[in-house]
């Protein structure tokens, strides 16, 4: 890591250590993942250099998902069976909004190639890449996919707990470790889930890991307080420091832009998670964070902070993403086709 490197991430913890206790006297929850996103995203787009550099937060993202593949339990086969009818709303429901944010960007000047790429919610390095080469605007995809990540996770605690009355939603794990010596896996299990190629290797390849291992009773990873506030602490820092270089009025546009898609995204979403929870019995916050329109890792992250039943929410999250990288390319080749005439 170079010294510049060097700087850019102290100057992104640092300063995503102040939003974090600044948030953690509001009461809110996810204190130490909003303080830190919010306080990274202020100063990244006033052009200051701070960074998260990927293998850091590849580290993190692969704690996250042995603390996810930790929730998986034998009981978890008898609920399986439930999940093809939701799943299939997912796919229905994730059609429909996109349609609709596309629809907005298309009205806000977007062409139709990346209204739609920007529109898709989930797999974004993958729909930025695919819209680039079908003919789209790579940097407005990329803004608006990484601003609706943003907005989802600071949109949906706030939400969750204002409907359950103001009281943040207890996400204290423990007190003590379990089973750390887990973690001495991670080196070896996220090359290994990049060399076979599995979505989001450094959370899936983990998760996976310990699932197998927790399903059989063998072992299960459980981290203190300090431990979840840590790498709370590190992955918020890491989303909030994208936005470097942008204008004040262009970021401010494209904030207006992707707050408008995300609304419709999650009004239409929530209509069909209300139906998840009708037919399955889901609870309501469980099932609209399990179709909101956010990156796997940062719901994967709201799912375990908010002790929100992360294993459903992960399922429909990383089906969603399979079946984006499965429809995107033949989408990719009709819009090539449709608008190059």
């Amino acid at each position: 890591m170079t010294r510049a490197s060097q700087g850019a991430l102290l100057k992104a913890l640092a300063v995503g250590a102040v939003g974090g206790v600044i948030f953690d006297q509001t009461g809110l929850p996810l204190a130490w993942m909003l303080g830190p996103l919010v306080a990274n995203l202020i100063v990244s787009a006033r052009g200051v250099d701070v960074r998260v550099p990927e293998p850091l937060r590849e580290v993190f993202l692969g704690v996250l998902g042995m603390v996810l593949g930790s929730r998986v339990t034998p009981q978890l086969a008898e609920r399986v069976l439930d999940w093809p009818l939701s799943a299939a709303l997912l796919l229905v429901g994730v059609a429909v909004s996109t349609a609709a944010a596309s629809a907005w960007y298309r009205y806000r000047g977007f062409d139709a190639v990346s209204a739609w790429f920007a529109s898709s919610p989930g797999a974004m390095t993958a729909m930025i890449m695919m819209g680039d080469r079908s003919g789209g605007d790579p940097q407005r995809i990329a803004v608006a996919q990484s601003l609706r990540v943003v907005l989802v996770v600071l949109i949906l605690p706030p939400l969750f707990w204002a409907f359950e009355g103001g009281e943040a939603a207890d996400n204290t794990v423990a007190m003590v470790t379990r089973d750390p010596w887990l973690l001495l896996a991670l080196p070896i299990l996220i090359p290994l889930g990049r060399k076979l190629k599995v979505p989001t290797p450094a959370l899936l390849a983990p998760l996976a890991f310990v699932a197998l291992l927790s399903g059989f009773g063998v072992a299960s990873l459980q981290l203190p307080d300090w431990g979840m506030n840590m790498m709370l602490w590190v992955l918020g820092s890491a989303i909030g420091s994208r936005f470097r270089g942008l204008s004040g009025a262009r970021f401010g546009r494209y904030l207006f832009e992707a707050f408008i898609a995300t609304l419709l995204a999650l009004g239409v979403l929530g209509i069909f998670a209300e139906l998840i929870h009708q037919s399955v019995g889901v609870p309501r916050d469980v099932a609209l964070l399990a179709l909101a329109p956010g990156g796997i890792g940062e719901m994967a992250i709201l799912a375990v902070a908010l002790d929100l039943d992360p294993v459903f929410v992960a399922f429909h999250h990383l089906l969603r993403m399979v079946a984006l990288m499965i429809v995107a390319p033949f989408w990719a080749r009709w819009l090539r086709h449709r608008f190059s005439q």
